[in-house]
């Protein structure tokens, strides 16, 4: 049915509080700043290893290049749309999300790589599943904790609930196989629920249960369990299974503390495995040294403390969806980032999971682009409820979306 949409009063110019922006300037420069390194990064890491596989030595940059417009084209358009838009359609969000996760288990349609099946092929691009996929599990339980926020903090049935659906995702996501996804989503999961009112003990059982689920499925599987022993030491069998990890402590320690200088990168010369993509740390580690491996540390850190903040001050103003809807992309940035940078440095085992807007991947560019564009439209709405303003909003969106207009 359609829905009659009246026309509203939006103001010519958007007025911001006396000193404050209308999006958040400290999210957008991390942001920015992340995806300009990974480009110069990429750059550096991948010409040599384009040059021997494609017979150019651009052909790396040229793609990321496209991803980063694209990226940003998509986050520019995200920034338009209403965040009750993403509310009233978090149930279909649920559907796309689990559809792209069966899709790639189909032959013919889902690539495999490295034995792995985690890619739908589309002409010469290919769109993780996975990556997609948790930004709508992040959607979804973000309504359901606002539909069922009283449930959730009274009993254990409000917190089992979602695992409903994250049983799906979770058996889909263990055909791939892909673990880092499933880790990364269970932990994002578990974190919104408990910002929503889970007791202590409850999570602790979470916890408990998850880490020996886990564990069984580390041990299920023998190269699994080969990961974690070449871990443990990697230098015991540094050319067979710990050959990544070793190759990556070596760029570790020939970046000492300022680096080789940018593009003298050895390890990048077909020694390091993925070096453009899971490793790309540990080249940037080799070329700018300790300090700039701790100058994107921090970057990280700000803009994990940003959205953090943004999603603090929308649970003040009562605007739940919007609050853990940003917890939740905050959890899948910080969690990411976290790993990849453990895995990289040693401190875990070697997993397949991206450094957010700065690892080559234009599935993960995009989805993380529009969950920062998400929040920045949140921290947006945010500032005009308080200013008792209208946000403004493009009227093709509103009927293309078929929003019925609420009060500001």
């Amino acid at each position: 049915m359609r829905l009659a949409l009246p026309s509203i009063q939006i103001p010519a110019r958007l007025q911001a509080p006396a000193g404050v922006a209308p999006v958040d300037p400290l999210l957008l420069v991390s942001t920015l700043a992340l995806m300009l390194t990974g480009l110069v990064m990429i750059t550096s890491a991948s010409m040599d290893v384009a040059a021997r596989d494609f017979g150019s030595p651009a052909h790396f940059i040229l793609r990321h290049g496209g991803f980063l417009v694209v990226a940003l084209v998509s986050a520019a358009l995200a920034l338009m749309v209403p965040v009750r838009a993403w509310e009233k359609y978090s149930g279909v969000l649920l559907l796309i999300g689990l559809a792209f996760l069966i899709l790639v288990l189909i032959p013919g349609i889902g690539r495999e790589v490295n034995g792995s099946r985690r890619w739908i092929g589309v002409g010469p691009i290919n769109i993780q599943a996975s990556e997609i996929a948790k930004a709508c599990m992040v959607i979804f339980i973000s309504g359901y904790l606002v539909r069922r926020l009283a449930e959730v903090r009274s009993g254990w049935w409000g917190v089992v609930k979602p695992a409903i659906p994250m049983g799906f995702y979770g058996v889909a996501l263990l055909m791939e196989p892909d673990y880092g996804a499933l880790v990364v989503l269970v932990g994002t999961v578990a974190g919104m629920v408990f910002l929503g009112g889970m007791r202590f003990m409850q999570l602790l059982v979470v916890v408990v249960s998850a880490g020996l689920l886990v564990g069984l499925l580390a041990f299920a599987q023998p190269y699994r369990l080969e990961r974690l022993k070449s871990f443990t030491d990697p230098w015991a069998d540094p050319f067979g299974s710990g050959y990544q990890l070793s190759q990556a402590q070596i760029a570790f320690g020939r970046g000492d503390w300022f680096g080789t200088g940018l593009g003298n990168s050895v390890q990048k010369l077909f020694y390091l495995p993925e070096a453009h993509t899971d490793f790309v740390y540990s080249v940037l580690a080799e070329e700018l040294g300790l300090l700039g491996a701790l100058i994107v540390v921090a970057l990280y850190v700000l803009l994990v403390a940003r959205i953090f903040i943004i999603g603090r001050r929308a649970e003040k103003l009562q605007q739940f969806f919007k609050a853990y809807m940003v917890y939740g992309f905050g959890f899948i940035i910080a969690g990411q980032a976290l790993i990849n940078i453990g895995v990289n440095v040693g401190a875990l085992p070697t997993k397949g999971l991206t450094l957010p807007l700065l690892s080559y991947g234009g599935s993960s560019l995009l989805v993380c682009a529009g969950m920062i564009a998400i929040v920045l439209r949140v921290d947006y709405e945010l500032k005009c409820q308080q200013l008792k303003q209208v946000p403004r909003e493009l009227p093709l969106v509103r009927r293309i979306l078929k929003l019925e207009e609420r009060p500001a």
